[in-house]
């Protein structure tokens, strides 16, 4: 194999070419960026950059010595415009690229709000890249109002983010309660509680109508016809997996990018790993969304493009930070039918999905022994007693044995 391309230069695509230099591949191999910023993290924008902790050169996901010393070619800020999947090029910038094996690592795009219902107007945001943040930045004045439509994990940490800077801040969320799609209640109860006391009002069951404004967001109605002053609106009601150049060269496409367990794609040559690539987990094609799977299945799948044949078998975990709470989840909790609950005396809690008698997930509040036993539990065929998990005395690494 002479050229590997990789389009995407994010997470995925960093971590997808640092493992094929690091499995020994020596051919030629290019990266290509939507972007003109070096490949960056993306987890810090809604929380230590939005809050000036962290400078925008620690953003970076490698050091640009990194790519000279792998011979890692970068084009930046050249989106592809085409995939010419028979003859094994792709074009950019009016020029052609072609390439041995070529890997998806597109990564995903914030929803945005219909123009119809004021989407198009200026100061509403997404958070999602770099420039979306830079450009709310300014708006984020103490006594400001900021209305966040969408109480999942971003709009909540945009939320804590704002009113630790002093602004006044409303959640609109339509679903019954806020991490419905993500959580159980006791973890919706848990954030809902932290947010109050923290001035943010929370407003359930209530959707949004449309943005008023004369060019600029003034205000939002809502669907019960009361209005939200608003100076600026921060939306954040899901991402979608960035799928067109896949779909237009004739890949197939379900949930994203369908990949088998491999990386690969319908096609031979393409593989997809990331936001943007979905695959069989415990029978439903699944697509994860974190920095984690980003990296772990970008290394698999670079391995497999070498030969490996190994299959992705992920333990999926996640983490957000909102004021002095430090989220961490292991597993997933679909089909959950019971949640116990952990307290322990230092003011930490966490949250146990179980299954019948089989632990699924654990959400960790401030508690990171929960959380790594709990990960090295799903991955073992230990049982463990529901009784044992809520007593606080009990040492969690107990539960090992």
């Amino acid at each position: 194999m002479k050229r590997i391309v990789v389009v995407g230069a994010g997470q995925a695509g960093v971590a997808l070419c640092a493992k094929l230099r690091a499995l020994g591949f020596d051919g030629d191999l290019d990266v290509i960026g939507d972007e003109t910023a070096p490949p960056y993290q993306r987890p810090p924008l809604s929380k230590d950059y939005l809050l000036g902790k962290m400078t925008g050169d620690r953003l970076s996901l490698r050091a640009p010595s990194f790519y000279n010393d792998n011979k890692i070619r970068l084009h930046l800020g050249q989106p592809v415009q085409n995939i010419d999947a028979k003859a094994r090029k792709l074009t950019l910038g009016g020029r052609s690229l072609d390439y041995d094996a070529l890997a998806l690592t597109t990564g995903s795009t914030a929803r945005r709000l219909p123009v119809q219902i004021g989407g198009s107007l200026k100061s509403v945001y997404t958070v999602r890249s770099l420039e979306d943040v830079d450009a709310m930045r300014t708006e984020f004045r103490a006594g400001a109002k900021l209305v966040v439509i969408g109480g999942g994990y971003i709009g909540l940490e945009a939320a804590a983010v704002a009113a630790k800077l002093g602004l006044n801040v409303t959640v609109v969320e339509m679903a019954p309660r806020i991490l419905q799609r993500v959580a159980a209640p006791q973890t919706s109860d848990y954030f809902r509680a932290l947010h109050q006391k923290n001035g943010v009002k929370i407003l359930e069951g209530i959707g949004l109508n449309h943005l008023l404004g004369d060019g600029r967001v003034r205000a939002a109605q809502l669907t019960d016809g009361r209005i939200l002053d608003a100076d600026f609106v921060i939306v954040g009601v899901g991402i979608l997996p960035n799928i067109s150049l896949a779909q237009d060269c004739g890949l197939v496409i379900d949930n994203g990018i369908a990949t088998d367990l491999l990386g690969q794609t319908s096609d031979p040559s393409i593989w997809a790993a990331g936001d943007c690539a979905s695959f069989d987990y415990r029978g439903q094609r699944l697509r994860l969304e974190s920095v984690q799977n980003a990296i772990d299945q970008a290394e698999n799948t670079a391995a497999n493009m070498l030969g490996a044949k190994k299959p992705y078998a992920p333990l999926p975990w996640f983490w957000s930070d909102q004021y002095d709470c430090k989220l961490q989840i292991a597993g997933l909790n679909t089909g959950y039918d019971n949640v116990i609950t952990r307290s322990t005396s230092d003011g930490a809690q966490s949250f146990w999905y179980f299954q019948g008698d089989q632990l699924l997930a654990v959400d960790a509040m401030n508690d990171p022994r929960a959380f790594m036993v709990a990960k090295r539990l799903l991955v073992g065929t230990i049982k463990i007693s529901k009784t044992a998990v809520v007593d606080h005395n009990l040492d969690l690494k107990t539960l090992l044995n």
